[in-house]
């Protein structure tokens, strides 16, 4: 079931939707929950976003100006796509053709809302799950040492079934190499593994059907560092030589898949690095976010000061769960344990860690507490972020946010899993709450869009992969109900 919202603008988009209600705890599935309190509700509009990324989405997302006055409509709803293919019959525009921002104008009304369709079910929890590149590849991670690789064009048939080496706790992430042929895994485990997953063999069997080799992360550190640490986020550099990770002993590390050691380690957080990335495709920033509060960025060409970022930012009250670089060395966003998504420019960071204040005055635990209502109106005195978007939970596990794509929307929405067992999609510039996927029965840690495709699939702790569509592929199948063991959650 999903729930949308505006309804004057979906009934010209071809279909209906109904207000957004939540409770805060829980959205059950099959009915629509009553009761918001002021602080959840995020209609209001982002009217303090800054102006130039609401203009660069308007840039990548809007229809030509000639296409937009076709004919009168209300202000704030889209280009009718009927009109807009009149307008580009009669060449309005003087091309001819839609533009890029003219598709997505067209595509990013088509959310991906219908369904769900069920594609698998385990018996343990789903932790983590993402396209390949080209959205021809579903990799899906489990807490039960299952790594499953669909082929989404032939029918989400299992590609390959790899049983994880040496899993400690759980999958805590994963990442396909750019040319598709690799995949890396980590566990709480100084040791991530890389495994072919191009080979012939269905089974992927710890160095009995296939070679899991082993890439130690614990070598780049001083040597007295005896203490095992665990890998909390993984990703592959975009020409596919290094991979970065953040570590759970507040590091750090790149690792030279050539040179097959680690090239770099900087102690970069006073805490738990939850999140890394690169910010773009050169490889030269990379993005982290840790149970500090601090999102930090680094610059690999000029770390002279050991462990000196090239800048800090500040504006989460609580730990970072994820970030998600929009990919041009600028803006990213952060999800945090405060119960907030966060849209940042780099531009505007600061040198170092100007507010030392104590936010709290409770004692709080996300991995089994629900958020202090106290601490739901505390502002950040220092806060940088460009925005803030909130409606969502992230309790008892890294629950992760992502921006849409780029060809199918120009990245104009916002998405992110929730505690809540729902899904959750804003509208990057004005920060309404768009859409609301519910089906699952347990928290949803990841989910991910089909670069191309109006297609997203969540993956939970209820052991679930479902589909979502526009406009979907037949009649949704009934909600399977299974027993489910619950134990509390480190990570």
């Amino acid at each position: 079931m999903y729930v949308t919202h505006n309804r004057a603008a979906i009934d010209e988009m071809g279909y209906a939707m109904s207000r957004l209600e939540i409770e805060p705890d829980h959205c059950d599935s099959g009915e629509v929950v009553h009761g918001v309190s002021d602080s959840q509700r995020s209609n209001k509009p982002l009217n303090d976003l800054d102006n130039e990324i609401a203009q660069l989405t308007k840039l990548k997302s809007g229809p030509h100006q000639m296409l937009s006055q076709i004919a009168p409509r209300r202000r704030g709803l889209p280009v009718s796509t009927v009109k807009m293919l009149a307008g580009r019959e009669c060449n309005f525009s003087g091309r001819g053709r839609f533009s890029s921002a003219d598709c997505c104008h067209v595509l990013s009304r088509y959310l991906p809302v219908n369904g769900p369709w069920l594609i698998d079910e385990m018996n343990s929890r789903a932790y983590v799950s993402h396209f390949s590149a080209d959205g021809s590849l579903f990799v899906a991670g489990f807490q039960g040492s299952h790594i499953r690789i669909y082929n989404v064009d032939e029918g989400w048939k299992v590609q390959k079934n790899i049983l994880a080496k040496s899993l400690r706790w759980t999958i805590t992430d994963t990442s396909l190499s750019p040319d598709q042929r690799h995949l890396v895994y980590a566990s709480m485990s100084p040791i991530v593994h890389i495994v072919n997953v191009g080979s012939a063999e269905i089974e992927s069997l710890a160095n009995v059907t296939d070679i899991h080799d082993g890439l130690d992360f614990s070598s780049a550190g001083d040597e007295d560092r005896g203490y095992s640490f665990g890998i909390f986020s993984v990703k592959f550099s975009t020409d596919g030589r290094e991979v970065v990770a953040g570590s759970s002993d507040d590091s750090i590390y790149v690792y030279d898949l050539e040179a097959n050691r680690p090239s770099l380690q900087i102690s970069a957080h006073s805490s738990d690095v939850n999140t890394v990335c690169f910010a773009d495709e050169s490889g030269h920033l990379i993005y982290s976010g840790s149970d500090d509060t601090y999102c930090k960025v680094w610059d690999r060409r000029c770390l002279n000061a050991r462990d000196k970022p090239a800048g800090v930012l500040m504006g989460h009250l609580e730990g970072i769960t994820f970030i998600d670089s929009r990919g041009d060395g600028r803006y990213f966003i952060s999800n945090g344990k405060d119960q907030a998504i966060k849209l940042w420019d780099i531009r505007k960071m600061s040198s170092e860690a100007t507010c030392q204040e104590d936010f709290r005055n409770y004692e709080w635990d996300y991995r089994w507490m629900d958020y202090p209502p106290q601490a739901k109106d505390v502002k950040h005195p220092c806060d940088l972020s460009v925005a803030t978007y909130r409606g969502h939970s992230v309790l008892r596990t890294l629950i992760r946010c992502y921006f849409s794509p780029e060809y199918s929307t120009g990245q104009k929405y916002i998405y992110t899993g929730s505690h809540n067992s729902c899904v959750y999609i804003y509208d990057l510039v004005s920060g309404a709450q768009v859409a609301t996927l519910k089906h699952h029965k347990s928290p949803v840690r990841d989910c991910s869009w089909h670069p191309y495709y109006p297609m997203l699939l969540s993956s939970s702790w209820d052991g679930d992969i479902v589909k979502w569509e526009f406009p979907g592929s037949g009649e949704a199948p009934a909600p399977v109900i299974k027993n489910r063991v619950w134990r509390r959650s480190i990570n």
